[in-house]
């Protein structure tokens, strides 16, 4: 069945098919299938399953969409044997993605893809080994040679063992001990002006790691690190980091202590990390706030997702133990600019909110409630800041991430709310 015309977005989730080689304890249901695509309705945010992929993938937990080459690609989860970048390509007519190559991502729990402004590499962290890697694109744009690579142990044997499996709500002072025994990165986010400057959150050691990037070469060299929160303080786990899209500044989530870490980033520094040897700190802590009410204990929480709204006036953190999303206003008028002032938190109508995705209009809002099988779709009201539950849910095992797909090619508009 052709799509109509005017659809201008494929929603892809991804599910976890194997919960025995995971780091943490999923409590869903193990799923038969890992990757579902969706249409989203722009009227009213309802979704409508389009294709199952029905190809053998062992915990897809991480998409990232390129749109110079119409693919998309994915990194499978597994503590004890190397991950895959799993490349899809896309048809637009039906929503169908069909994998069409694979590549080892040379380390274990793979957990993020970043593309770089060039699009002829993409950078992946390993979050089991901490290992980072950076792999060619050929000029279908798929991952042909490593070329970079980063080994924060090398060749230290790990602390933690690989049959622990402590499930990511849990957070008491025994679960911190066990995520924090060695290295963790979670990310690798490219600074926002010049895409040479890689920062890479470390659950594991409570910093985000600086790294300068060589864009022609494809190579990642240490440059220091920053804490990712307030000085003196243990068991922030930073895992996530995002920029802001008008303002420099980076906002950081801690897993850990359920904060969310403001920085400002001084890009004039960041130009001389990039361009010198001096491993000089290109982002300066200037506020951090809490993602929980205050009465709630955050060993009952751990942090998953954070995003800033693409408008710029509102940053989103989930909870997971507290199974909700917090809103935060933006202020631009701050000094420094770019402080949060927390505004709504909204329940995921289900548990374990691993990711949430907004769609291209900024209008709804896809939540992932990993331990309850179940995508939520929210209306947010891009002028206050409002969360609202649409009652829209939808069946999906184990879910654990979302991905939009721009159908371009396909749509002619994208209807207005």
């Amino acid at each position: 069945m052709p799509l109509p015309e005017d659809i201008a977005q494929l929603i892809c989730v991804s599910s976890y098919t194997r919960f025995d080689n995971l780091a943490h304890g999923p409590q869903g249901t193990q799923a038969k299938y890992g990757m579902y695509t969706y249409m989203l309705d722009p009227d009213d945010g309802q979704l409508l399953l389009l294709s199952v992929d029905p190809k053998t993938i062992t915990n897809p937990a991480f998409s990232r969409y390129n749109p110079a080459k119409d693919l998309l690609y994915t990194c499978t989860e597994s503590v004890r044997e190397n991950g895959q970048i799993v490349t899809y390509g896309i048809d637009y007519r039906t929503g169908k993605i069909t994998q069409i190559g694979s590549f080892d991502a040379q380390g274990t729990s793979t957990c993020y893809i970043t593309l770089d402004l060039e699009r002829k590499h993409i950078l992946v962290v390993n979050y089991w080994d901490a290992s980072l890697k950076v792999m060619r694109l050929d000029d279908k744009g798929l991952p042909a040679e490593l070329v970079g690579n980063y080994e924060p142990n090398a060749g230290r044997a790990m602390v933690a063992k690989d049959t622990l499996h402590v499930n990511h709500s849990r957070n008491d002072l025994e679960a911190q001990k066990e995520r924090q025994a060695d290295f963790h990165s979670h990310a690798l986010v490219l600074d926002s002006v010049y895409g040479r400057v890689a920062y890479v959150p470390d659950l594991g050691k409570d910093v985000i790691w600086q790294f300068r990037y060589d864009p022609a070469a494809g190579s990642l060299t240490p440059a220091g690190s920053v804490p990712s929160g307030p000085p003196g303080r243990a068991a922030l786990g930073p895992r996530y980091l995002q920029f802001h899209p008008k303002l420099h500044v980076a906002y950081v989530i801690n897993e850990l202590s359920c904060e969310v870490s403001v920085f400002a980033f001084d890009a004039e520094q960041a130009k001389i990390l990039a361009d010198t040897a001096a491993d000089v700190p290109t982002l300066n802590l200037i506020q951090t706030v809490l993602t929980v009410p205050d009465g709630f204990p955050t060993s009952l929480n751990t942090c998953g997702r954070i995003a800033v709204h693409a408008g710029g006036d509102f940053v989103l953190a989930a909870n997971r133990g507290h199974d909700s999303i917090a809103v935060f206003k933006v202020d631009h008028e701050s000094e420094p600019p770019g402080q949060l002032e927390l505004i709504d938190i909204q329940h995921t109508r289900g548990r374990t909110p691993r990711h949430f995705k907004f769609d291209i209009s900024g209008q709804w809002l896809v939540a992932a409630n990993q331990d309850t099988d179940s995508l939520n779709v929210f209306h947010f009201n891009t002028g206050t800041g409002q969360l609202n539950w649409t009652g829209h849910t939808y069946h999906v095992p184990s879910p654990n991430f979302v991905e939009v797909i721009k159908a371009k090619g396909l749509a002619k508009k994208v209807r207005s709310q």
